[in-house]
């Protein structure tokens, strides 16, 4: 698996995180100060990259958890079908199927940046 260890202080809004097993971006990382018995707490709210699910996670600064490396690629839509499309990525020119978001429009030849992590992927 792709991932590494950081404290969660480390984190920021906009990176990522696991929450559930499963990879979160951070939409909201609030702190509360350490009180008379304990030490200072996080609370991250994040949302699922691949299934949209909102998480959230609260965890002491000084905890350890795991951060996913999710690689940004480069593609070009081969032919389109339906709600689904034929993607190419243009490093190692292999060829699979993604579902087209509703937001997005593509027609054959346009170029696409989509998100990849342990065989899941999202066009961005």
């Amino acid at each position: 698996m792709p991932r590494e260890q950081k404290q969660v202080r480390e984190l920021q809004e906009g990176s990522y995180v696991m929450m559930e097993e499963s990879p979160c971006k951070i939409n909201a990382y609030s702190t509360a100060k350490p009180g008379k018995h304990g030490s200072a707490k996080a609370r991250i709210e994040g949302k699922g990259v691949f299934d949209s699910k909102k998480r959230s996670l609260s965890q002491p600064v000084d905890a350890k958890v795991w951060v996913p490396i999710i690689e940004r690629k480069q593609g070009q839509v081969v032919s389109v079908t339906g709600d689904d499309a034929q993607i190419m990525d243009l490093d190692t020119y292999e060829t699979f199927t993604m579902r087209i978001p509703d937001d997005e429009d593509l027609t054959p030849d346009d170029d696409i940046e989509y998100l990849e992590y342990e065989g899941q992927r999202k066009i961005v």
